[in-house]
């Protein structure tokens, strides 16, 4: 199994098949705009900008099961990481990432690479970094900044 076995909604609501990023690098990133790592969200943006054309697409999750920080509705929500921090890359629809209500997608990533505290998900801005098979290679603490996965993500792209 991979990540292209999955379907999701993007935060308008349509479907999209986890097949249409196949080929390239992602990083999948459950967010809030109330977290005191929302911050991150301008360093992912340079990135996106960074690697894009190289195949490379950051996916973000809103999510609001960590203490209410994500409460707002999903056209809210682009409407912040799009104003207050200029995110160009794809906004999902605001999801459980853990429970009986998670994705299916993250019950997936969270059995390929388990954190250091089990394989639940335990804060915002946990992030999963997938090579171009598809397949999860690395999981990040929330703690990792965006500027740490640059090496991970370069590697990737060179294969």
């Amino acid at each position: 199994m991979t990540i292209y076995d999955f379907e999701i909604k993007d935060n308008h609501g349509n479907k999209v098949s986890m097949e249409s990023f196949k080929g390239q690098v992602v990083l999948i990133v459950n967010t809030a705009s109330k977290c005191g790592f929302t911050p991150q969200l301008g360093p992912l943006q340079k990135l996106y900008e960074d690697y894009r054309e190289k195949g490379f697409v950051i996916l973000a999750f809103p999510s609001n099961q960590f203490a209410g920080q994500e409460p707002e509705s999903d056209a809210q929500i682009e409407s912040f990481y799009q104003n207050t921090y200029q995110v160009s890359f794809p906004i999902m629809a605001k999801a459980d990432v853990n429970g009986k209500s998670a994705l299916p997608l993250y019950d997936f990533l969270r059995r390929q690479k388990g954190g250091i505290f089990g394989r639940k998900i335990r804060w915002n801005f946990t992030k999963f970094l997938i090579g171009r098979d598809g397949r999860v290679t690395k999981r990040y603490a929330p703690s990792r900044e965006p500027d740490q996965l640059r090496q991970d993500i370069e590697m990737l792209l060179m294969e």
